[in-house]
């Protein structure tokens, strides 16, 4: 198996990055002979940019999720895994389990995950289960422990994402509305204001795309 150093170059030529990853252990519901998992996500600054100009951008319904199959399942190729996505079918895989065991998500104040670099902008394209078990750093504590002011508690407008839950048709109810034409054009403004979301260079145009996946 590849150290972890050379699939972070492998995975860079196309603009993806190692966002986690574990060691496979008893009881794990994953694929026989899985000896680590890697948590596989946008690498920025400059993914909007490479993946828009793909050919699966060609105006037909869910060029993202057909690139990320494209390019995962071949990498998993390359290396004798498997790939899994967060989309499609089969049935959705626990990601977010999956990103809290590898310790560099944690549990937000409004309970989305949060990143050690990405932030509240986290998203994962794929996981690649690999048969070698890989050497991997030990992850460092969550941005939300060194974050003195919090402001993602009281950044939704209509006040449907709070340390309380989620209210999901007041946040669609907010989107149908003018008011929500920020969050549907610059992405969701409580992921936005978080300090290390801001570090991450995500571009607008790459959350607005989410956004109208999310509010059809």
């Amino acid at each position: 198996m590849p150290h972890l150093r050379q699939i972070a170059a492998r995975l860079a030529r196309d603009h993806l990055a190692v966002l986690g990853g574990f060691l496979i252990g008893p009881g794990d519901d994953l694929p026989e002979n899985t000896g680590t998992l890697l948590l596989l996500g946008p690498a920025e600054p400059g993914f909007w940019t490479h993946v828009t100009a793909q050919p699966e951008f060609d105006g037909t319904p869910d060029p993202l999720d057909r690139w990320s199959r494209r390019v995962i399942d071949a990498l998993a190729g390359e290396w004798a895994g498997r790939a899994l996505f967060p989309f499609g079918d089969p049935p959705h895989q626990p990601f977010y389990r999956w990103a809290l065991r590898s310790g560099r998500c944690h549990a937000s104040p409004v309970r989305l995950l949060v990143h050690d670099e990405a932030g509240l902008m986290v998203s994962f394209r794929g996981a690649l289960c690999l048969p070698g078990r890989i050497a991997l750093p030990v992850p460092g504590p969550s941005p939300c422990d060194g974050c003195p002011t919090k402001p993602c508690l009281a950044a939704c407008p209509p006040r449907a994402l709070t340390e309380q839950g989620y209210d999901l048709p007041a946040c669609h109810g907010f989107l149908d509305a003018a008011a929500g034409a920020d969050c549907m054009g610059q992405g969701c403004h409580v992921r936005r204001v978080c300090p290390q979301s801001r570090r991450y260079a995500r571009l607008p145009e790459q959350s607005a795309y989410h956004m109208r996946q999310f509010h059809r």
